[in-house]
């Protein structure tokens, strides 16, 4: 017997849309509609598993490569006599792609596979280890972190790009908060392993190995990945550039991410001199401030996951950020800053995979390797001032908290460009 479907029924449609909310690229659901069961949640974390595995460990890849420099960077001042400028051009070297390469990257997506672009990011990568492992001087070291950073700029897009396809629906956050969480694992694999290899063997060492993890996973991904079933495999020639009110929301999404990474990695950058300061010696100040970055490994996931169980994406944001604000704010109380750390790495950078799942709402699927490279050519030029900003203030005031006080100002910059997206997300989805 046939039974008239609820959709189009006009009293069905109005009940309907009551209980969701649609907004252009994602539905929002109740917090009762969304609460998985326990077969559920083993469901999903089976999923994340079987999809994000390669993606995130590719993520955790790049992160070694990118830190090889930073850990070695005792012995190449002493074996090469390299100064501290050309120490800061290296560095900047390797973010310098991001700004270049950000949108041609987003239009290589129409005419290459993901898993192409992702293993050729790593591939990039595992070059420039080599290159920076034969280095005799700055010019071929200079070589060597520019082809890193192309490698860098092109994986993270598409890798950003492979979760989203694969998690767009509830369980995003979880799935983003695993990608990101995999940077400081990346980071602390870095400083512990490179740091050795260089003190008891030597630092090009550090480079080879760092480039064979890289190859390892170039392959890996390109062996192992898979596309979602219900997502175009054939990559098209034609140029899906974003509408107006992706593009809007697309700027909107890489500021509150690019904001939210400026106060950290100022945070990283002024928070040890603000302990040293107050009394700490550097070794002590440095390992306080780390634990924050210990924590994220788990915090991150976790809260991603808190956010799909609850769908009060936002307001965990708000409370995530706003209890960074306060930690920073209190930094000069350094008889605390211990329990500070902790609770900068506990909830104050937590929020770092909601804040990735705005790129799902952002821009359509079709269109998304192209908003990629405009989110994260943003987020690069966010990057590139930020550190150069805080580091001016310092100058002018000699005194380490002004530049703390601009990572506060720029945590509340990103609460408010998210308070901008949601009011643009409202907009649009009333006028479509």
């Amino acid at each position: 017997r046939r039974t008239a479907s609820p959709i189009g029924n006009p009293a069905s449609r109005r009940r309907l849309n009551s209980v969701t909310r649609i907004t252009p690229f994602c539905t929002e659901m109740p917090k009762s509609a969304i609460k998985p069961t326990a077969a559920e949640t083993l469901r999903l974390m089976s999923r994340i598993q079987r999809a994000a595995t390669p993606p995130i460990n590719a993520n955790g890849t790049f992160k070694i490569m990118s830190n090889a420099l930073l850990s070695e960077l005792k012995a190449l001042k002493s074996s090469m006599k390299i100064s501290n400028t050309e120490i800061g051009t290296l560095i900047g070297l390797f973010m310098l792609p991001g700004l270049l390469l950000s949108i041609p990257a987003g239009f290589a997506g129409r005419y290459f596979s993901d898993r192409h672009l992702v293993a050729f990011g790593l591939f990039f990568m595992a070059v420039g280890g080599a290159i920076a492992a034969l280095a005799q001087g700055f010019g071929l070291l200079a070589l060597a972190r520019f082809a890193a950073g192309i490698g860098f700029v092109t994986g993270t897009l598409y890798m950003t790009k492979m979760i989203a396809d694969w998690f767009s629906g509830k369980e995003l956050a979880t799935a983003m908060g695993l990608l990101v969480s995999s940077w400081p694992f990346g980071i602390a694999m870095a400083q512990i392993g490179q740091s050795w290899i260089a003190a008891h063997h030597d630092w090009r060492w550090a480079f080879v190995l760092a480039a064979v993890y890289c190859a390892a996973g170039s392959m890996a991904v390109f062996k192992l990945y898979r596309s979602p079933a219900n997502l175009s495999r054939a990559p098209s020639a034609k140029i899906s550039l974003l509408p107006r009110s992706e593009l809007v929301l697309t700027l909107l999404a890489a500021s509150v991410w690019g904001l939210f990474n400026a106060g950290y990695v100022v945070y990283l950058s002024f928070a040890p001199r603000m302990l040293t300061a107050g009394g700490y010696g550097v070794t002590q100040a440095s390992a306080v401030i780390s634990i924050a970055s210990w924590i994220m490994i788990f915090s991150i996931a976790v809260f991603g996951q808190i956010a799909d169980r609850t769908g009060q994406r936002d307001r965990l944001f708000y409370f995530g950020v706003s209890v960074a604000i306060l930690v920073l704010l209190m930094l000069p109380h350094t008889e605390y800053a211990v329990l500070l750390s902790l609770l900068f790495g506990l909830i104050g950078a937590a929020p770092a995979g909601v804040i990735m799942a705005l790129t799902a709402e952002a821009m359509s699927p079709q269109r998304r390797a192209f908003g990629m490279g405009v989110f994260f050519n943003v987020f690069f030029l966010f990057m590139a001032f930020a550190p150069p900003i805080a580091g001016w203030l310092f100058d002018r005031g000699a005194n380490p908290y002004w530049p703390i006080l601009f990572a506060a100002a720029a945590m509340a910059g990103a609460m408010l460009a998210n308070v901008a997206f949601r009011r643009m997300q409202r907009k649009y989805s009333l006028s479509a």
